[in-house]
């Protein structure tokens, strides 16, 4: 059986030495680029290998291209290579953030045409509320052939959402917290606001109170009350740099609700050209 969205604790403990399973840690910390390493080192599932967001899954800060580019995709092929992944692999990925880091590395896996990838339901906390096996140890990891079959499809430039937004094809939504899409506080990026014509879904509406997420019932109803009659295919989920927009992103696939795209650069590239209008709360601001 192939998992291409979410895998319970229990199921990826029935496969923890399964040899077609590959786990990736994904932990990271926005305060501080060093802690998810760091907690890697300090206690991971078994067999697991690392994934650094900054070093593995983005690319250089330019000044304009956003917090978190999208990454360099033949260097990344290599990367998932030496982790041993193979395009017949199963590959697990799992943070200690509900799936806020993880979601990246699994929508880029998607990018390059691998769709056998999962997030752990959870993540570590769960794995080890449930008394599930951590280890410091480090594993002997033998590189895969890794053949990428990259679509560019699955995300949006900047140019191109003021073009589909003015066309008014597409459906914007901004995953982040509701006091930031408002203006009202930005802890992160210099400019406070929304892109205009967005709607605001923050990622923490997927999870239940124990950190698992919303049955994918529930997830389908709340997204179709939010777009309406919008296809899926025509929705484009941002946050602050491309990161946790991809929760919202795997909430829908986990839904049924396939085929939804990310604008990559987000508000941190959005703000970065005064020519694009910003919203606080129901003004618009032509800077």
């Amino acid at each position: 059986m192939n998992y291409t969205t979410l895998v319970s604790a229990a199921i990826l403990q029935q496969n923890l030495d399964n040899p077609d399973w590959i786990i990736v840690d994904c932990q990271f910390s926005l305060n501080n680029a060093d802690a998810g390493g760091y907690a890697y080192r300090h206690g991971h599932i078994p067999h697991a290998r690392y994934a650094h967001l900054n070093l593995d899954l983005s690319s250089a800060l330019t000044g304009y291209n956003g917090r978190h580019p999208l990454p360099d995709f033949r260097a990344l092929a290599k990367k998932i290579a030496d982790w041993g992944i193979s395009n017949q692999s199963q590959v697990l990925v799992y943070d200690d953030a509900n799936g806020v880091f993880a979601g990246r590395l699994w929508w880029l896996l998607r990018c390059l045409g691998h769709t056998n990838v999962a997030v752990l339901d959870g993540g570590l906390s769960y794995w080890r509320q449930q008394g599930l096996p951590v280890t410091t140890t480090l594993p002997d990891i033998k590189p895969a052939p890794f053949r990428a079959y990259l679509d560019s499809t699955n995300w949006l430039t900047a140019q191109a959402v003021q073009n589909r937004l003015a066309q008014k094809n597409i459906c914007l939504i901004d995953a982040r917290t509701p006091e930031r899409y408002r203006g009202q506080q930005e802890p992160i990026d210099p400019i406070a606001g929304h892109i205009p014509g967005a709607l605001n879904r923050p990622f923490q509406l997927n999870l239940a109170g124990n950190g698992l997420f919303l049955s994918a019932q529930q997830l389908q109803a709340q997204f179709q009350a939010l777009i309406a009659k919008t296809a899926a295919e025509q929705v484009v989920h941002y946050c602050g740099s491309g990161v946790t927009a991809c929760h919202n992103l795997l909430a829908m696939e986990h839904a049924g609700l396939r085929g939804a795209k990310l604008y990559a650069g987000s508000w941190s590239e959005w703000i970065s050209d005064k020519n694009r209008a910003i919203a606080v709360i129901n003004t618009i601001i032509n800077r």
